[in-house]
Parts: C-alpha cells; structure tokens; sequence
C-alpha cells in the first residue's frame, strides 16, 4: 500500500476550507470563524486513552482558549454518532468534527503511513494547527505527544 505523499502545510499558508458534521447535529465551516483564531486538532480515534486525554485536556482548557479569542475544534474519522457517544462518555465542550470521507485530513497532510505491531496501515498522525483570524497557518505541530501539549498549545494562542 501506497499512500500519497502527505501535504505539507506550513506557517503563513492559507488553511484549506472546509465545511464538515459536527457532533449534536449542525456543520462547521472554517471560513465562517474568520476574524477568530481556530485550533484544529486531528486525533486517530474517538475513546482510546491518547485521543481521550488529549480531547479532555482541551475541553478543560476551553475557557482559557475561548478568552484568547480561540475557536478548539476536534477532528476525525470517526462518525458523527461516535462523536455524540465520546462527548457525552467525557462530558466534551468542545465541537468534534466528522471527516468520515478522509478529504480534509488529505488537505492537511495528516492521513499518513503508519506502523505498529510490524503491521502498516494507513491513519491519522495527531497533529494540531493553530489558524490565525485570517485564516492562514500559525503554527504546527506533527506528531503530537499528549502530555504537555494543550499548555503548548495555550501559550502559542495566547502569544498570537
């Protein structure tokens, strides 16, 4: 197996739109949120241990992102309908977005070769990109480790 070569988004590109489900019904559009900075954070799978310390540290942080003028959204592959059963399982206050056809984490260069176990097989490389209020690329992160990234995270919006 083959994949692409993965995009490489880099500081001060435009972010690639997209208009995507959302968790409790609804879509979000990222060119709606201009004038706002957004951070995207692409996780591999709703309720395994990483995913879920890592979308819970973002939801307690919420209000310090929101007085930053942040947007936190969360995205994966996973259904809408797992989304739902992860927010409510986590009490999550944050959106959680439904790329179930996989076009905006190819857009994002995060649908990439993985291995464990010996085996390879294709999926989500956690990742997070900080999307200024005009809608262009800040910041990146690639191959997130969970602890301690929500504070990294925090300190760049609001050093932004």
């Amino acid at each position: 197996m083959t994949p692409p070569a993965p995009r490489q988004l880099d500081p001060g590109q435009p972010a690639p739109d997209f208009t995507l489900p959302r968790d409790g019904g609804g879509t979000v559009t990222l060119s709606d949120l201009r004038g706002r900075k957004v951070v995207l954070f692409f996780y591999p799978k709703d309720n395994t241990p990483a995913c879920t310390q890592e979308a819970t540290g973002f939801s307690a942080a919420l209000p310090e992102f929101e007085a930053a003028g942040a947007v936190v959204l969360g995205l994966s592959k996973d259904s809408v309908k797992k989304h739902a059963n992860f927010v409510a399982k986590h009490g999550l206050t944050m959106a959680l977005l439904s790329d179930e056809h996989g076009q905006t984490c190819e857009d994002y260069g995060v649908w990439v070769e993985k291995s464990m176990y010996g085996k390879t097989f294709l999926g989500i490389e956690r990742s997070t990109f900080l999307i200024d209020a005009g809608g262009r690329i800040a910041r990146v992160w690639r191959k997130v480790k969970v602890e301690g990234h929500v504070a990294e995270v925090l300190a760049a919006v609001q050093s932004a």
